[in-house]
């Protein structure tokens, strides 16, 4: 039995309102769940190896609900175009690459490389259609000791000869052979990963719906980013009464099994709906949608509407892994909505783009996000000595300046699962 204690300045969400804040304190770590934080070490963990980080900041590790690691080599480019015509000139050349297995390897070291140096510790990964190039980075991510789901992306129509899948029925069994060697990974697991509506068709909808139903798998993919997309949704689905009930309609938008739609720009009141009614998790991703001019998400809506919100980097519409940098551009972004769109939609406070990082979006993964007794164990320790002030700023203060000023070098120390990863 593992057991052991970090001692700081620690810091998590009770709720998206509220964070608990323990001073000079201690948490403990037991076989990889949390077991609690106090102030001093209780008689029961007398004794226990115990890491005293002095002043430093110790939080939960960040979830990222949506990331393409294929794309991660061309971040920064083509940031002039909207959403389709990006995918077309930038995304999809790319990933067409990755049918070579030797330029996938040193992608993918890099991409995993950098995402352990960073403040994410779960996230969910788009890979390719590519079976041999996504194994390769769920290899790459277990051995570094790190959580996540990810997903061999489907695809069969609309898409570059390279990325198409021949047939539904092929499409369907090659994803069921690469489910079953997905069992070799501890950490690192299978998600459904249709592209989008618009690339996936009605047959290779069905053929997903029945390998979900059968290994009960969760699911990943995108929602309403652009308005041309979900005007070509409709021609598409012409009987579809918005473009999420285009999923729902094969059961893949989260009733029954955990789903994730990323950004969600523009869903309307019936989608929005849909998507309280079947507990879907949104991953807002606010750099992505300004950068491809898609909008701004109305994240206060969806707070507002019990809906379950957490935050993507959305590599490479976006342009790094991190969420802190994420956390700001939600809060800037929501800013812009409320002042530009609507007055009633009140802008995003600093505790609730938090909770989104941590506890909002790690609910995917179950109790993930939090300090409290049961929790998995995730956490980082960061050192912000070198951001200098005058004067003594409150524990608050500092850890709220983070999301603004934070860099890969602040983080210290990262704990994965209770695994220490650096």
């Amino acid at each position: 039995m593992e057991v052991y204690a970090l001692k700081g300045n620690i810091c998590y969400s009770l709720d998206k309102d509220e964070l608990s804040i323990h001073e000079n304190s201690y948490v403990i770590c037991e076989n990889g769940v949390c077991a609690g934080v106090y102030p001093d070490l209780p008689e029961d963990y007398r004794g226990i190896a115990c890491t005293d980080y002095g002043s430093r900041l110790i939080i939960p590790g960040f979830t990222d609900l949506h990331v393409h690691a294929p794309q991660y080599a061309f971040r920064g480019l083509g940031m002039d175009l909207e959403l389709l015509e990006w995918l077309e000139g930038h995304a999809f050349v790319e990933e067409q690459r990755y049918s070579d297995l030797n330029y996938a390897k040193r992608a993918y070291e890099i991409f995993t490389e950098d995402l352990v140096k960073s403040a994410t510790t779960r996230a969910c990964i788009f890979g390719t259609v590519h079976t041999e190039a996504t194994l390769l980075l769920m290899e790459l991510l277990e051995k570094a000791g790190f959580k996540a789901c990810v997903g061999r992306v489907n695809m069969d129509r609309n898409c570059p000869e390279g990325l198409c899948e021949t047939d539904a029925l092929k499409a369907a069994q090659d994803t069921e052979r690469w489910i079953a060697r997905c069992q070799e990974f501890q950490q690192v697991k299978p998600i459904l990963t249709p592209r989008f509506i618009p690339a996936c068709s009605d047959e290779l909808m069905r053929r997903l719906s029945e390998l979900q139903k059968r290994y009960g798998l969760p699911v990943q993919s995108h929602l309403s980013e652009n308005q041309a997309e979900i005007a070509w949704v409709m021609e598409l689905c012409p009987e579809t009464a918005c473009y999420g009930a285009a999923y729902d309609g094969y059961g893949m938008f989260g009733k029954g099994s955990p789903a994730i739609m990323a950004h969600c720009v523009h869903s309307g009141e019936e989608e929005i709906g849909l998507m309280k009614g079947r507990k879907l998790f949104v991953a807002h991703c606010p750099e992505s949608n300004a950068n491809l001019s898609s909008g701004i998400a109305p994240v206060r809506t969806f707070l507002d509407e019990g809906i379950k919100v957490g935050l993507g980097s959305d590599i490479a519409a976006g342009s790094g892994l991190s969420v802190f940098r994420a956390m700001a551009l939600a809060v800037q972004c929501s800013k812009l909505k409320w002042r530009i769109e609507d007055g009633n939609l009140k802008p995003l406070k600093f505790s609730e783009v938090f909770y989104m990082a941590t506890r909002g979006g790690g609910e995917f993964f179950g109790n993930v996000g939090c300090f409290e007794k049961g929790y998995e164990f995730d956490a980082l320790v960061i050192n912000d000595t070198d951001l200098r002030s005058p004067g003594e700023l409150t524990v608050r203060k500092r850890l709220e300046r983070l999301m603004y000023l934070a860099e890969d070098k602040h983080i210290a120390a990262k704990y994965i699962c209770g695994r220490k990863i650096f």
